[in-house]
């Protein structure tokens, strides 16, 4: 896991951290002509550093030196004086070193550019850029890109785009958030010798995603079983989706609970089927018999194809105040509730809404802080799909692997199958959310290498990416 940080916190572990300020600068350098060379900066080539007045200004003097002294044509554009003791000795050490220092403007092409001119330290409006945004030479950030909001991942306009981004101690929030994805390209976190601090929230790495364990003697209850409460006229395929990938992520067992209509539009001869009601949706009158269904079942996933019928509302309210055992709700199990009040279970609780459910539950903006304070107030582990994907139970993570592969109708109910099949197989609530979130973004992203997905397509692929080890 990867801590990230706010604009502040990282501050915060500058100021905790025992080694001196030119320790960290001639650091920091080191890492930064590291990335440079990595792009391509080495004999023969010219490198472009923009320094700026500060402590960042003082990492791009740093990895001016490292780059001059091996031997590389580096030109120094510094932007205002330094105004710190260690920008200052680091643009001596710089120059000394045979790096060609040139007045701001005075800009000539590069090979590569080094961007060091406010990191998270950025306010306001970003200087004019557009000679490095328009000419050639590939754009390595330090720390954060120019013009980004290291706390909000909010670009000013001008904002100057990198093609990598070299950090240290940790993520900023902003290269994850809003349009730093965009402007930071591929990012690398180098270790300093920076303070640990309390972090914003941590990354989904591949190790903090586990796949649970089958026993060698499971049999198909054992290994975990799954009851979908859902469909309805039009939306039959929705709870068929969800039930495919809770047996293709490892369920031994899954169940779908639908109208008569639906059941008989279910072309999974894998997937049992109980036809609950006369009508074309799930009403309250069929609370009672799918609470006698549920009783076998481990996880009870609410929502997917469910409608907007007002009847469904009852059902919905009744199973999330009389199911004693896990429930996830997603889509219209989330959609036909007035409010987040029926969240607060007794029972373990995951839900799953993206931005604009979220926002019709609970009248707030859909943002990690917002999630958070949604799983404290309910107990409920809360699954803000997004880019990232934010899940926030007792711990606050980030998953940011996948891309706009997963923006297709239905992958929304894949996640719910695979978080169900793996909290069925015994992992907590928060770790099955997470675990589904970083798989389901693999194994899409490792589709798309070959085909356009689709949720059917992700469902047959999942086997791939989600074996259990024995």
């Amino acid at each position: 896991m990867i801590p990230v940080l706010t604009a502040e916190q990282s501050r915060l572990s500058d100021s905790l951290t025992a080694a001196p300020t030119e320790t960290l600068v001639e650091r920091a350098g080191r890492a930064v002509a590291l990335a440079a060379g990595r792009l391509g900066a080495g004999y023969g080539t010219r490198t472009a550093v923009l320094a700026g007045p500060g402590d960042n200004g003082a990492d791009g003097y740093a990895a001016a030196e490292v780059l001059a002294r091996r031997g590389l044509w580096v030109d120094v554009y510094p932007f205002l004086e330094p105004r710190s003791a260690a920008a200052a000795r680091a643009g001596a050490r710089a120059a000394a070193a045979g790096a060609k220092f040139r007045s701001w403007g005075d800009f000539r092409s590069a090979d590569t550019v080094v961007d060091a001119l406010f990191g998270g330290g950025f306010r306001g409006e970003a200087p004019d850029l557009s000679f490095w945004r328009a000419g050639g030479g590939r754009r390595l950030a330090a720390d954060v890109p120019s013009g980004l909001d290291a706390s909000t991942g909010v670009a000013a306009p001008g904002a100057l785009p990198a093609e990598a981004t070299v950090t240290f101690g940790g993520l900023r929030a902003g290269h994850l958030l809003g349009d730093g994805p965009g402007l930071c390209g591929k990012v690398e976190v180098a270790d300093i010798g920076l303070a640990a601090v309390e972090p914003e929230f941590w990354l989904c790495e591949e190790g903090d995603a586990p796949l649970p364990m089958r026993e060698r003697t499971a049999h198909k209850w054992s290994a975990g079983s799954v009851l979908v409460v859902g469909g309805s006229h039009g939306l039959d395929g929705a709870a068929t989706l969800t039930a495919r990938a809770a047996l293709r992520a490892g369920a031994g067992a899954v169940m779908i609970a639908c109208p008569p209509a639906v059941e008989e539009k279910v072309r999974a001869p894998e997937i049992m089927t109980r036809a609950v009601g006369p009508g074309p949706c799930l009403g309250e009158g069929s609370l009672p018999e799918v609470l006698e269904i549920a009783a076998r079942f481990d996880v009870l996933v609410l929502g997917p194809g469910l409608g907007l019928d007002p009847a469904t509302a009852g059902l919905a309210a009744g199973l999330l105040r009389e199911w004693e055992g896990p429930l996830l709700a997603d889509a219209d199990g989330l959609n036909v509730l007035d409010g987040p009040g029926l969240l607060e279970r007794h029972a373990p609780t995951v839900i799953t809404p993206h931005a604009g459910e979220f926002q019709r539950l609970t009248g707030t903006a859909a943002n990690f802080r917002s999630a958070a304070a949604l799983a404290e107030r309910t107990g409920a582990v809360v699954l803000l799909k997004g880019a990232p994907t934010f899940v926030m139970g007792e711990s606050r993570w980030a998953v940011a692997e996948g891309g706009p592969e997963l923006a297709t109708i239905g992958t929304g109910d894949i996640l719910s199958g695979m978080i169900a099949a793996f909290w069925a197989a015994g992992q907590d609530a928060e770790t099955a959310a997470r675990s589904a979130a970083f798989w389901h973004a693999r194994a899409a992203a490792d589709l798309a290498q070959t085909q356009t997905p689709t949720a059917d397509s992700l469902a047959d692929h999942l086997p791939k990416t989600t074996r259990r080890p024995t």
